[in-house]
């Protein structure tokens, strides 16, 4: 089950100690999109979203690794000015692969930031790099979320039980 634990787990992306991360090493953050960076609502990056990332990228390599289209993608990509992965099939590492092969990473240097236990925590876990789990920004999911929900519900009540893990219980 440590697979489905983050590495670190913050309230949302403007809490995250992007400082420390640096200090550790870390040259490249992957974000997830969807009630991540924004609600699956929004059509662009939200204001917010959009200052944050592109101040990031004064000392990160910043991209977005979704597992929606490319046509959802495209106008968050194009406002950010960063490259990004759609249909990555998470929990599947074949994003993040690419993503390290294509950039000469290595995967002591990447983070994977997202909302959802099961696709973006897993696939960071599986992929053998640190992982930042956040609260989802929203309550509306894609189809396909809800029931990615459910299993990981499961999940936290598994890790609550055993004094692992508790959702508002955030950790660096």
């Amino acid at each position: 089950m440590s697979y489905f634990k983050p590495t670190k787990y913050y309230k949302n992306i403007y809490s995250i100690n992007f400082l420390k991360l640096k200090e550790e090493g870390i040259k490249c953050l992957i974000f997830d999109l969807d009630n991540t960076l924004g609600m699956t609502s929004h059509k662009k990056c939200p204001e917010e979203s959009k200052k944050l990332l592109k101040e990031l990228q004064k000392d990160f390599f910043v991209y977005i690794c979704s597992n929606n289209t490319r046509k959802r993608i495209s106008p968050y990509l194009e406002e950010l000015g960063v490259e990004g992965t759609s249909w990555s099939l998470k929990p599947l590492t074949r994003g993040l692969r690419m993503i390290k092969n294509k950039n000469h990473f290595q995967k002591k240097e990447m983070v994977m930031i997202g909302d959802q236990i099961v696709t973006d925590v897993l696939a960071g876990k599986r992929f053998g790099i640190k992982t930042i789990l956040v609260d989802p920004l929203g309550e509306k999911d894609l189809k396909i979320t809800s029931f990615n929900r459910k299993i990981e519900n499961q999940i936290v009540k598994h890790y609550q039980k055993k004094g692992v893990f508790e959702r508002g219980n955030y950790y660096e």
